[in-house]
């Protein structure tokens, strides 16, 4: 049951990253592509039809955590408490910049929330990146000090960095080297997302441009994944030992470079579904191939004491988890007749359509 649970957890976290995904790539490149008032009108519409849908997704997540998995639930919202507080208003300020640019039609009015939803789509893209360099990374379980744990073993407190902004002393931040080049790497990523995103949904002046940025982000994406996993040796040096131990396991990476292989052609598709399949490949890839990395590990610990949070040790018992089973699946057809309804209604170009008028 346990497992059952995890797998379908990870389908609705990977879901929501492709979805809402596009939406932080369209604020990137919003903020730095976007010139002219027709090209800010309809990226900002690209994202703004659709945001809030897509975080249906990350609350259906957050929701079946909390039933299948308790422990694991509590200590990472009381650990990452200082960067989820981040990103929640972030969330805040992104949806409101999308939501009240256009108001007022005053320009200084639209800069300032164009601003918003650019600035904090960035951010939020960079913290998720981060998080997930996090629960590669580990943590201090039970905060131990000296060979002594200070807190509960599956209680830990991270600040947002140390002095060191390392890794690799027995008390990382929540930011540190490692995880930043995993931020900047989820930074390119859905950028590259939001950009296919664009070219697929509307008929802005730049997405020509935009094939072109795609194929010169991707060299640096190629470039920082292999990077990344050179250094995940430094800072974990057994991260790839679920591989070879369960070969099966591979198809995830295969899937990860699949699209990034893809998105070398962008320039080529002549279907503009083309882009946007290889950068959800990307994605999906990358989620499930750190997942299958740690599994059943879903956060490590950095020290010997206390052992590593799993799918078996912070789960609900057994009569939780089936009677939890009915709700989750309730939940998760009627969040895909939302989903399919939803995109059914927006389905083509959205560039006559209303939005924020």
């Amino acid at each position: 049951m346990e497992v059952f649970w995890y797998i379908l957890i990870a389908i609705v976290v990977a879901v929501f990253f492709i979805l809402d995904g596009y939406d932080f790539g369209a604020g990137i490149i919003h903020l730095f592509f976007a010139k002219t008032e027709k090209d800010k009108e309809v990226i900002t519409k690209s994202a703004g039809l659709f945001w809030d849908s897509n975080e249906v997704w990350l609350v259906a997540g957050g929701g079946m955590l909390f039933m299948a998995f308790p422990t694991f639930y509590a200590s990472v919202f009381s650990g990452f408490y200082l960067p989820l507080i981040i990103v929640l208003w972030l969330m805040v300020f992104r949806a409101i910049g999308l939501e009240f640019r256009s108001q007022f039609h005053y320009q200084m009015w639209k800069d300032i929330w164009d601003k918003s939803f650019g600035v904090s789509s960035l951010l939020l893209a960079l913290f998720f990146g981060i998080a997930l360099g996090n629960i590669v990374r580990g943590v201090n379980l039970g905060s131990v000090q000296n060979g002594i744990a200070t807190q509960e073993a599956h209680f830990f407190f991270l600040p947002l960095w140390n002095s060191s902004f390392s890794p690799l002393t027995d008390h990382p931040g929540v930011i540190d080297w490692f995880t930043i080049i995993i931020g900047i790497i989820s930074v390119i990523t859905l950028a590259i997302h939001g950009a296919n995103w664009i070219i697929l949904k509307t008929n802005a002046s730049i997405n020509e441009q935009l094939k072109i940025l795609i194929f010169r982000l991707n060299i640096a994406l190629a470039i920082l994944t292999l990077f990344s996993l050179m250094i995940w040796q430094i800072v974990k040096p057994n991260s790839l030992d679920n591989f070879f131990d369960k070969p099966y396991l591979v198809v995830f990476p295969i899937i990860y470079f699949t699209g990034l292989i893809g998105l070398f052609f962008i320039r080529k598709f002549k279907n503009e579904n083309q882009g946007f399949i290889f950068s959800s490949l990307v994605i999906l890839g990358g989620i499930t191939s750190s997942l299958a990395s740690l599994f059943p590990v879903i956060l490590s610990s950095t020290n010997k004491i206390n052992q590593s949070l799993t799918i078996y040790n912070t789960a609900a018992d057994e009569y939780g988890l089936s009677v939890a089973l009915i709700w989750g699946i309730i939940g998760v057809i009627l969040i895909g007749i939302y989903f399919v309804i939803q995109k059914k209604l927006m389905a083509g170009k959205i560039d006559k359509m209303d939005y924020g008028h």
